[in-house]
């Protein structure tokens, strides 16, 4: 088949979005499908590039000032081109991962050519409002006009899916009225396994010779690193953990003040941008993961590191309980509550046996999201909707 996918961030921008869309291309790629995808370009030109192995066309963009993750395109400049790209791809089916500019173009674009497209929801406000800092009673009635905006495009949308159960009702409580279909991102369980040797990992960031809490993502203000440095900071020295960090993001200069402030910066490493090469090994340094953010539609990282073998803390809010259960594989603590974290990680580094058989539990988990799975359902949706 001939695959479009269109999105407005993609390989090599470092969010869960682009990481699920170069896959996605990818896979489908080596399941023998002809793939193109549409996303911003990396210059102010239109260009066709390979990236990450996936054709691209990249709609003319502009960086974001202070947020250097994501570049934006002009729609009103680029519709013929871009309507001159879709008619010689001529896809079978249209696949949009957003509903900005990217997305919303390729949309229209492909439906006034009488094509079929279906959209994949990966959006939460939450995520994007945080940085203009409006005060309360905005930011709530932005949040609103949002999911308005969302809803105007994806209902015209042949057919919608999203990687949680819990994402599919946020969509239902914000008035969304069209059937959504949850189809999890999917874990690469032969790339994200236990058993691969870390030990260059573990000299490069000259880790100690100790359990290692580890937490993989943007070192963003939703991601709540803060609250794990003040867990920690609570925490008998002789049970707790180090604290390793990957990822960057403008948080990163406060959480290091932050650790020197509690007097805990020896137990904290930083490790800054890690390469797919080295993420899986990354998983193989570690004792528990965590993931405190409270916006999460499923999480891409909580998936690898449960695929890893390894237990989870993570906070009790939104598709994060379909992926930890609570007692089972990992802890859940209430959003905020810097106490009970303390006391989730304290019971996990406390007892050996309790992390094996949570390690266990998790592989058990992930199990059900084996990406070969979510690429079948993917499959079967664009031939159903092509025929």
């Amino acid at each position: 088949m001939r695959i479009l996918i269109a999105n407005d961030t993609f390989h090599p921008d470092l969010n869960g979005n682009s990481y699920f869309t170069h896959r996605l291309a990818s896979s489908l790629i080596k399941r023998g499908h002809q793939v193109l995808v549409i996303a911003p370009s990396q210059t102010f030109h239109h260009e066709k590039s390979i990236r990450g192995g996936v054709p691209v066309f990249g709609v003319r963009s502009m960086s974001i000032p202070h947020y250097a993750n994501f570049r934006v395109t002009i729609p009103w400049f680029a519709k013929k081109t871009l309507t001159n790209v879709i008619k010689e791809f001529n896809p079978e089916v249209v696949h949009i991962q957003s509903h900005f500019a990217v997305g919303r173009m390729t949309m229209r674009i492909a439906k006034k050519l009488g094509m079929k497209v279906i959209g994949t929801n990966h959006f939460m406000p939450e995520n994007l409002v945080f940085y203009f800092h409006f005060p309360n009673w905005l930011e709530k009635k932005a949040i609103r006009w949002a999911w308005n905006d969302f809803r105007s495009i994806y209902e015209k949308l042949d057919f919608v899916t999203t990687p949680t159960k819990t994402a599919a009702d946020l969509l239902k409580k914000y008035g969304f009225l069209k059937q959504v279909l949850p189809v999890s991102n999917g874990i690469d369980m032969k790339k994200f396994h236990s058993g691969q040797d870390a030990t260059y990992l573990k000299q490069r960031y000259d880790l100690p010779n100790k359990p290692v809490l580890l937490f993989v993502g943007r070192l963003d203000k939703e991601k709540n690193v803060d609250l794990v440095i003040r867990a920690l900071a609570s925490i008998d020295p002789k049970i707790a953990p180090h604290f390793l960090i990957a990822g960057k993001g403008y948080e990163m200069e406060n959480l290091r003040r932050l650790a020197k402030e509690l007097k805990i910066e020896d137990r904290v490493t930083f490790a800054g941008f890690v390469s797919d090469e080295d993420l899986p090994f990354l998983y193989n340094t570690a004792t528990v993961f965590i993931n405190a953010g409270t916006a999460e539609l499923q999480s891409l990282v909580v998936m690898e590191a449960m695929a890893t073998g390894l237990p989870v803390i993570g906070v009790n809010a939104m598709a994060l309980p379909e992926l930890i259960h609570d007692g089972e594989n990992g802890y859940l603590f209430p959003v905020g509550d810097v106490n009970k974290l303390a006391e989730c990680i304290q019971k996990l580094f406390s007892d050996v046996q309790l992390r094996g058989s949570m390690g266990k539990k998790s592989l058990e988990i992930i199990g059900n999201h084996d990406v070969e799975k979510s690429m079948s359902k993917f499959e079967s949706l664009y031939r159903e909707l092509s025929h």
